[in-house]
């Protein structure tokens, strides 16, 4: 237990001279906007993700088979409009691919302009959500999610592409001792689980309950605490700044 706690704690607040340095969690921040941002699309946006490309092709099945309350059409866009942000990440990612800090910092840059982009949409969208809103909505929040992805995956810190759980949870049972292994990484893994879990309590219950712009206030919030916090790490020469 004292070794799990360890890690968790290391997760959350890196020792220094950590290999992945203050990268963890800034991340593991990143993975809460990502809860955020999924609830607001999921059940504002119609039964898309603007995030989680795999559920995106799946609807996308189930909109091409005729069940009701998908859209062939916005899974396309958001499956689009990802694509075409995560070209952006790999142009920031290949831009600073020597320094970690720089990277995480413009990329974050890129995402929070783009959030804020989506909080004003949704602004003047007003109560109902037509579609001459719903759309831009869905591409310019799916851009900003494959920015970040492919930041993420850039950046290369194990278990955290913000984004995908599927191999983070097989990670925890394979790596298991029920598994046949230590459960080395179990407490990092975890805890990405529980942000993106916990963003998309928070955000749904402020799409449910008080106003469906909130998750993305939210996000935008989160992605300016990371910006801020980047910033004095683009002079880093630490170790984990190198690439």
């Amino acid at each position: 237990m004292n070794a799990f706690v360890a890690q968790i704690r290391a997760a959350v607040v890196p020792e220094r001279g950590s290999r992945d340095g203050p990268l963890a969690p800034l991340l593991l921040g990143m993975t809460l906007v990502t809860g955020l941002v999924d609830a607001f699309s999921y059940l504002e946006l119609g039964h898309v993700f603007v995030a989680n490309m795999t559920g995106n092709v799946v609807f996308l099945g189930f909109a091409v088979a005729g069940a009701p309350g998908f859209s062939i059409g916005a899974s396309l866009a958001a499956l689009a409009s990802f694509w075409f942000g995560a070209v952006i990440g790999g142009r920031v990612g290949a831009h600073f691919a020597e320094h970690r800090g720089r990277l995480l910092n413009a990329a974050a840059c890129v995402q929070a302009c783009l959030l804020a982009a989506a909080v004003i949409l949704d602004a003047l969208g007003g109560s109902s959500m037509t579609a001459s809103f719903r759309y831009p909505l869905i591409v310019v929040l799916a851009v900003a999610m494959g920015t970040q992805n492919a930041a993420a995956r850039r950046l290369a810190v194990p278990d955290l592409t913000t984004t995908v759980l599927t191999l983070t949870i097989t990670g925890i049972a394979a790596d298991s001792a029920l598994g046949g292994g230590t459960g080395s990484r179990a407490a990092r893994r975890l805890a990405a689980v529980a942000a993106m879990l916990v963003g998309g309590i928070i955000g749904a219950a402020c799409v449910i309950h008080v106003r469906r712009v909130y998750p993305l206030i939210l996000a935008l919030v989160v992605l300016v605490v990371v910006v801020m916090t980047t910033r004095p790490l683009r002079s880093s020469d630490l170790p984990w700044a190198r690439a």
